[in-house]
């Protein structure tokens, strides 16, 4: 397990069964992590995921090629409006 280099800024309070912390302790003891160290890591694999399947596409040549011309076609009204909804959003991460 890793542990983080920087100092940690905030705290992350959560309320759990003692039977699953039994079993976090456990899991943590084995990958010789503490408990905050393994549950901050686990947190963060699972949200990097989340995120990452919310934007990648798996698709064979056929339908990869129909969504390049789908991509390469002007957009329709409809797409115009949600592209605008997409940029003024804000960002799930720190950054620019």
């Amino acid at each position: 397990m890793t542990t983080q280099s920087a100092t940690a800024e905030v705290n992350i309070h959560l309320r759990a069964r003692a039977q699953d912390k039994q079993l976090i302790d456990q899991a943590a003891e084995l990958a010789g992590a503490n408990r905050s160290q393994f549950m901050l890591a686990a947190a963060l694999k699972e949200a990097k995921n989340i995120l990452l399947d919310q934007t990648t596409i798996f698709a064979d040549a056929a339908k990869f090629k129909s969504i390049m011309d789908w991509m390469d076609a002007p957009a329709a009204a409809a797409e115009e409006a949600g592209m605008q909804r997409l940029r003024q959003a804000k960002r799930p991460w720190p950054g620019d």
